[in-house]
């Protein structure tokens, strides 16, 4: 094949580990980076009544729309009761039953949420209201105020905003004071404001919720002003105008319907309490991407048992490290033993750390290097001659560890975490090398394998990268890219320049 085919496989890989990335980068919310905590709010809302000795049936209105936060966790807590969810337009009710309700009864209901970008997604579609038949004078008084709001402003955003600019005027003129005195709280001021609306044909209604604070142990239900333009839900503040949804206001129910109704019990007591903690954003992200179905964050890492996860958080290390070893053998120009030997070589340090692992791979190389001599005097064959070696590192191995124990060196002991067969390999290797090329050859592929490994132990336990390759393990595509185009570099090496020292000397002289 030729470098197109090459360079052309090599874009539609790092295309499709990027493409993959950034989606889940940007539209999952996975963060870069570990130990990234976001904002976590919890609600619980806790439901009392006292039940008659009967059957008792409680309706309770839970949040359904929830713009600019999305839901985490949600939980619904009660002993005997059956539970049933419905979804009703742009709300959701909780139904509890029980057959025999006698005495106090308590109910939860817990919901866990975070910031997000999610907008309005209200979906149902008023119809235009009839215009009621007022009394008088609060007939005339509403016709003065829609006409003068009407005649200044252009659409039905423009005209909320100028009637509630209007009717919260600290100067008020005598129809709007008629309207303030027909309400004495903020849920009646919201139904006042309709029903004006109702006399402009503007379809509205209440949107209630909790603004989201610290701590609070008695939080109550707030409202707001919706209005529909014809294609969509605005909200207001009935009071300021602002339009909007507040920031950290968790909707709960829209319309006037009771929050709660009972059925065979007393009356009911609703006490909502706000706590806030922090959670980790990719424990976050995965709680969004299940709730909204996405199917690539269903084929994750993360979705694994844990003693897998902790499998692949090494394994998909591997391909790093070989692409060290790459790295270093095609533009450095630096000889190792084999491809794979560093690696498995800089695995082993993550147990015994780097420098302690230095001093035991040099020591049990160097003693098993001259062991194997003695053994080529004895004029072995290869399979033994291996094992027999195999059976000296192990033997090596044993006694460091009881020397060191005995000492007192804790990190030593790690040195049965070495890959057996490959230091046996390496012996052997070297040993061939060393017969073959000589001495200088075998001591620079020993030397150039061991500083392969150590800047691949750099690398491989790097937290950064080891949290970018278990979250996003499609980056993996655009490490086979690399490992493409690398395998077409048939330029000079970094080390071979020296060869060709003479040549530019040579060219320069006068």
């Amino acid at each position: 094949m030729g470098n197109t085919t090459v360079k052309v496989w090599a874009v539609l890989l790092a295309a499709l580990g990027l493409g993959v990335f950034a989606h889940k980068l940007i539209n999952i919310g996975l963060p870069l980076s570990p130990d990234q905590n976001a904002e976590v709010w919890t609600v619980q809302a806790r439901i009392s009544f006292s039940g008659g000795g009967g059957p008792a049936k409680l309706s309770f209105y839970i949040p359904a729309v929830t713009p600019g936060l999305s839901r985490l966790d949600e939980d619904f807590i009660s002993s005997s009761f059956g539970l049933a969810v419905d979804k009703q337009e742009d709300n959701r009710k909780a139904e509890w039953a029980v057959r025999r309700a006698k005495g106090q009864q308590t109910l939860y209901y817990r919901i866990s949420v975070t910031e997000s970008d999610q907008s309005p997604n209200w979906s149902s579609k008023p119809r235009f209201p009839s215009v009621p038949e007022y009394e008088e004078p609060y007939a005339s008084a509403i016709k003065a105020i829609t006409e003068d709001v009407r005649s200044e402003s252009a659409d039905v955003q423009s005209y909320v905003r100028e009637l509630l600019e209007q009717l919260n005027s600290l100067q008020p003129n005598e129809n709007i004071e008629l309207i303030r005195d027909r309400a004495n709280n903020q849920k009646q001021w919201l139904e006042e404001i309709i029903n004006v609306l109702k006399g402009a044909r503007i379809p509205a209604r209440a949107l209630w919720g909790i603004t989201l604070s610290d701590a609070a142990n008695n939080a109550n239900l707030q409202p707001l002003l919706q209005v529909h333009n014809g294609r969509q839900w605005l909200t207001f503040d009935p009071i300021t105008g602002y339009i909007g949804m507040p920031k950290n206001f968790l909707s709960w129910r829209v319309g006037n319907d009771p929050l709660y109704t009972v059925e065979g019990g007393g009356p009911a007591e609703v006490v909502f309490s706000v706590s806030k903690n922090y959670r980790e954003l990719v424990d976050i992200a995965r709680k969004n991407a299940k709730a909204n179905e996405s199917v690539i964050a269903g084929f994750s890492l993360l979705s694994l048992p844990l003693q897998n996860q902790n499998v692949y958080r090494l394994l998909i290390m591997v391909p790093i490290g070989a692409l060290v070893v790459v790295f270093f053998r095609t533009f450095i120009g630096l000889k190792t033993f084999g491809t794979f030997m560093p690696v498995l070589i800089a695995l082993a340090f993550r147990e015994t750390q780097l420098l302690w692992g230095i001093a035991l791979f040099v020591m049990i190389v160097a003693i098993g290097l001259m062991l194997r001599f003695y053994l080529e005097r004895m004029r072995l064959l290869l399979v033994p001659r291996l094992t027999s070696i195999l059976v000296i590192v192990v033997i090596l191995m044993i006694i460091i560890s009881i020397i060191t124990n005995e000492l007192g060196v804790d990190h030593a002991l790690s040195v049965a975490l070495f890959p057996i067969v490959i230091l046996a390999m390496t012996i052997e290797r070297m040993s061939i090398t060393w017969e073959e090329n000589g001495q200088k050859e075998a001591m620079l592929q020993g030397l150039g394998s061991l500083i392969v490994a150590c800047v691949g132990f750099l690398v491989m336990t790097n937290e950064s990268l080891m949290y970018l390759m278990f979250v996003f393990p499609e980056l993996l595509f655009v490490v086979l890219a690399l490992s493409l185009m690398m395998g077409r570099y048939t330029g000079y090496r970094l080390l071979e320049l020296r060869r060709f020292r003479a040549m530019v000397v040579e060219k320069n002289k006068p």
